[in-house]
């Protein structure tokens, strides 16, 4: 199975990125980590060949004093050729750490063009159109006038590609109705398959399958033995194992696995070069 991926069918991409997240702070809240590390990260994951970063403008330590988007533009600016850059918007930081969603078409333009701003770019590569925060949205919810929104942003030239995050295939089929979708990112990992269907409908269409979390986001625990049985036959670690699963499962999934560690970093990476087996799959093909 190929290593690349054609986003939007004009960005040629490695399926093995990076998610900054973990850039800021040690996960979604907490305390601001070193800066330099985190810049430190962000130039080794492009000397290691990564060229797929996934942010958002509310991936931010608790005091707002280190954000995903500065350092990016910090460590990075002026940008590598071929460097892509996803960010979400939908979701913004309330006092309490929470996340509340901004809906209005007003709002969402405000949002893209702060991305705009702290990433030092003219256009945006990907724009994900975030709904609702860690609690599934309600089904039925309408995506359209949002996603109408983003689209005229696009027709303006502010952004290349549109996506969707956290979404049902109604959704889907709703947003695509309204403007191409290029990606899908939802949480997905080795132990939690949920959105299979979904995944084969974007495989279907051609679209990016973008798991969040792919390593669980230390809400799922993925050890166990099987995924151990497979990486002691690959001498690799479970995570890398559970990385190697979400490439070989479909040929549109991307990995974007987090770190604020340049060598837990060169481990995520190197898990892109593992070739599971037709028995490394089978044994990993139910893992409930």
């Amino acid at each position: 199975m190929s290593n690349d991926f054609r986003l939007g069918g004009d960005l040629v991409i490695d399926r093995m990125g990076f998610g900054a997240m973990r850039l800021p702070t040690n996960s979604f809240l907490g305390p601001a980590r070193d800066p330099e590390t985190g810049r430190a990260v962000l130039r080794r994951a492009v000397e290691l060949g990564v060229d797929h970063i996934d942010t958002a403008a509310f991936y931010t330590s608790d005091d707002h004093r280190v954000r995903a988007n500065d350092l990016i533009r910090q460590a990075l600016h002026p940008y590598p050729d071929g460097l892509v850059i996803a960010t979400k918007v939908g979701p913004v930081r309330t006092p309490d750490g929470g996340l509340e969603a901004i809906t209005d078409p007003a709002g969402l333009r405000a949002l893209v063009e702060a991305n705009l701003e702290t990433l030092g770019l003219d256009r945006l590569d990907l724009v994900y159109l975030r709904i609702g925060g860690m609690a599934p949205p309600p089904r039925g919810e309408s995506v359209a006038a949002r996603f109408e929104a983003l689209a005229a942003l696009r027709e303006e030239g502010l952004i290349r590609h549109l996506g969707l995050s956290h979404v049902d295939a109604g959704h889907l089929a709703e947003a695509r109705a309204v403007a191409p979708v290029a990606a899908v990112q939802n949480h997905f990992h080795a132990g939690r398959r949920d959105d299979v269907e979904l995944l084969r409908a974007c495989e279907e269409a051609g679209i990016a399958f973008v798991p969040y979390f792919p390593l669980g986001g230390g809400l799922d625990d993925l050890t166990g033995d099987r995924l151990a049985e497979v990486a002691g036959r690959h001498g690799a670690t479970v995570p890398q194992i559970a990385l190697a699963w979400l490439l070989a499962v479909s040929p549109v999934t991307l990995a974007i696995p987090g770190t604020g560690s340049v060598a837990h970093l060169e481990e995520n990476v190197a898990a892109g070069r593992i070739t599971l087996t037709e028995k490394d799959l089978a044994d990993l093909a139910d893992l409930g």
